[in-house]
């Protein structure tokens, strides 16, 4: 009698245990963002295979969280214009059985971004035909690269300066009283001939002059992320390097469209333009 009541504890516990073990979780580091902003999702699960989200026109994989067994994340960029408003997101994978799916809430909120007046030369704003040309063929130079990358992932981000902020990113731009954007990067104050050093490690795909940005680097460094450093006065690497984080890239300028010399950092996730200082503490949560 003893035997079969401990046996059935045994069975008991273990059916639990396992059930414990095949639970899954999905869960934000935060579930409130603002536009512009990257969101970190986290999936815990065993024995699951290709687990993938989709908000909207996104579809993202996961990847394996190196910090914690049967974990998985995945990074959301946040578009500038997207509608504050509660974002379903749904999660899928495969179990040895089926497909599975989850669904989870995130919501957005507006960023308030201020604005900002600033006077360029006009031949920046009102462009001549060559001009024209130059700059759509960049344009489309650099889409080619931003929807091009590998799976991996570096995970290790750090500033590219330490010096002060002198112009936030997000900032409604008004130029010359008529053209209208948004700060797509965040501007460090950089005297011409400073330093500039990779924000992570990654594979160089641009190291060249460009008509608004000037001379400019920017570095896959897998995942769809991008970090980019703008209006350089000289580049050090070249297409196709592989550099290594705190790397020398080039000293800091004032070419193309600028109003002064500064270091104009970007980061790109998923080929969307995201807050590259809340993009860098994202990450150091992974770290």
């Amino acid at each position: 009698m003893k035997k079969n009541i401990f046996l059935t504890f045994c069975l008991i516990f273990l059916s639990s245990y396992l059930l414990a073990n095949d639970e899954v979780k999905l869960y934000f580091h935060k579930d409130t963002i603002s536009n512009a902003h990257t969101a970190l999702l986290f999936l815990e699960a065993q024995n699951i295979k290709n687990p993938k989200l989709s908000l909207e026109e996104l579809h993202i994989d996961f990847l394996p969280d190196i910090k914690k067994e049967n974990r998985y994340f995945a990074l959301i960029p946040i578009s500038y214009y997207a509608k504050p408003k509660k974002y379903k997101v749904i999660v899928s994978y495969e179990t040895k059985e089926k497909k599975e799916f989850k669904g989870i809430t995130l919501n957005v909120t507006d960023g308030n971004y201020k604005s900002e007046v600033l006077s360029v030369q006009p031949s920046k704003i009102h462009l001549n035909d060559v001009d024209k040309k130059r700059s759509e063929k960049e344009y489309k130079e650099a889409m080619l690269v931003y929807n091009e990358y590998s799976k991996n992932l570096e995970t290790s981000f750090i500033k590219p300066l330490e010096t002060p902020i002198t112009s936030n990113f997000g900032n409604k731009r008004i130029y010359n009283d008529s053209l209208q954007s948004f700060h797509s990067g965040t501007d460090f104050r950089a005297p011409i001939g400073t330093p500039l050093y990779a924000s992570a490690k990654g594979t160089v795909k641009i190291a060249k002059n460009r008509f608004y940005a000037g001379n400019s680097v920017i570095i896959d460094h897998g995942y769809g992320v991008f970090s980019c450093y703008f209006h350089l006065d000289k580049i050090s690497v070249k297409e196709g390097q592989t550099v290594s984080q705190k790397e020398f890239l080039g000293y800091s300028g004032n070419t193309g469209r600028v109003t002064g010399p500064h270091l104009h950092f970007t980061i790109r996730v998923k080929n969307t333009l995201v807050d590259p200082l809340q993009f860098i503490e994202v990450m150091n949560i992974l770290n």
